[in-house]
């Protein structure tokens, strides 16, 4: 199995506290666990920013990170260690082993918080902190901070300043390491599987909920207990539906099913979507617009290179789109027309990319003062063109289309089509993790006729 190793975690806090501000201290608190239904929790998930820090996997913990302390600049506020909860759910790390476990300098227990905090916050000239991610925490923490200024007359020394930890540790966690792409690509390959699986066995009269039954199967095959997020099984108009989850309806031939699904795998996310027939077989009308995003997504893709803006994949994607939309005649006019009006929104309603690691929608700016970012290696992305025929649409332009527009547009009402890659931008231009699911409308009908 593959993991991120101890030194790791001990060279992204040291490369944390050297882009400190001296005299600072930096707190990362960990998530709790959230009630589902009366007795029952959901299943936990611990925050992303601890996980990178410290891979610590339980809930209630804090980090505290203090360069130049001399009794140790890591900290790790944990449970106790409790022998009846161990019995019901499971071991509990406990304080005096997070030193050994997870390789910080030392351990304290959540409870002695009030006591211990105040302290290591007093002298620090600045906090580093995420705020708003943990209101409860930072309602606590103001506490401490007005505490210690109470006492200023007396010689105590208040931090004076708040900074948002997101500018030195996100930015950090952009770039990925050959360890965490490691773990992407299986993320990607797991996710692969399963979306090839889900191709195989579909069949009309299916559920959507059935058919995602056999995604979750090959997740957990591979190893990923988790999903990265709530898979999309949406066949027919659901398509069009841009979150879709109630994955209720049934299957029928005729129709397109949209499946949008990864899996979580030792906490990185993959995010792949593919389109399909239910029949196995596109209708002439469904191969041309499927066609238009499939040429979308390899127009996105060739921008995706080291040096290049972070929108160019977006922008190569809708004018791939609406070049498209024009010979089919769902739209009117010139390509420039259309795109610097928005009209090709109602068709192609979303961004075509977002950056992926251990959130599905990771962390990171995607713009640097008033302007995109470039990328850089190491940046993973996705590559997502979606095209959307909703019940209502109408064609853009004056009203002398063709006869052959309005049979184009009356034959894919209610189609949703999107096409997503997982993308690492490499020294030379990039790798498409995902790369092992089918893309072509050749490569699906074949593997779905041999099923």
């Amino acid at each position: 199995m593959k993991y991120v190793e101890h030194d790791e975690f001990a060279q992204r806090r040291r490369r944390l506290m050297d882009a400190m501000e001296p005299g600072a201290i930096a707190l990362v608190p960990g998530a709790a666990l959230q009630r589902r239904n009366r007795d029952i929790d959901f299943a936990f998930r611990q925050d992303s920013d601890l996980l990178y820090l410290c891979g610590f996997d339980e809930p209630d913990a804090l980090l505290v990170l203090m360069p130049e302390r001399s009794q140790g600049e890591v900290i790790l506020f944990c449970r106790d260690r409790d022998a009846r909860a161990e019995q019901w759910d499971g071991g509990i790390c406990g304080p005096e082993r997070v030193a050994e476990r997870y390789g910080v300098d030392d351990g304290f227990p959540i409870d002695d918080l009030d006591d211990i905090l105040p302290g290591l916050l007093e002298g620090r000239r600045r906090i580093y902190l995420t705020m708003g991610e943990y209101p409860a925490f930072d309602r606590r923490l103001l506490g401490y901070v007005a505490t210690i200024r109470s006492r200023e007359a007396s010689g105590a020394m208040p931090p004076g300043e708040f900074v948002s930890l997101k500018q030195v540790l996100h930015e950090q966690r952009l770039i990925k390491s050959s360890a965490e792409i490691d773990l992407m690509r299986q993320a990607a390959d797991i996710s692969a599987l399963a979306h090839t699986r889900a191709m195989r066995n579909c069949r009309s009269g299916m559920t959507e909920s059935q058919l995602e039954a056999e995604l979750i199967y090959e997740f957990m095959r591979g190893g990923a207990r988790h999903c990265a997020y709530p898979s999309i099984v949406g066949s027919g108009a659901n398509g069009c539906v841009l979150h879709y989850t109630d994955n209720s309806s049934t299957l029928e031939n005729g129709d397109l099913v949209l499946i949008d699904a990864g899996c979580e795998y030792q906490h990185y996310a993959a995010d792949i979507t593919r389109t399909f027939p239910v029949s196995g077989v596109f209708s002439a009308a469904q191969r041309a617009l499927y066609d238009i995003v499939l040429a979308a997504n390899a127009a996105a893709i060739a921008q995706c290179r080291p040096g290049a803006s972070f929108n160019a994949p977006h922008d190569a994607a809708i004018k791939a789109m609406v070049e498209g939309l024009l010979t089919l005649g769902l739209l009117q006019g010139s390509a420039a027309e259309v795109i610097e009006s928005g009209a090709y929104m109602q068709f192609c309603p979303h961004k075509s990319c977002h950056w992926l690691g251990l959130d599905v929608h990771d962390v990171g700016d995607y713009r640097l003062a008033d302007d995109w970012r470039s990328l850089q290696p190491g940046m993973v992305l996705t590559v997502e063109p979606g095209l959307y025929i909703a019940a209502d649409a109408s064609i853009y332009g004056n009203n002398e289309y063709s006869k052959a527009a309005e049979a184009t547009l009356q034959n894919s009402r209610g189609t949703g089509i999107r096409i997503e890659d997982d993308v690492l931008i490499t020294d030379t231009g990039c790798e498409v993790l995902s790369h092992r699911v089918p893309k072509t409308a050749d490569a699906i009908e074949a593997l779905m006729r041999a099923s």
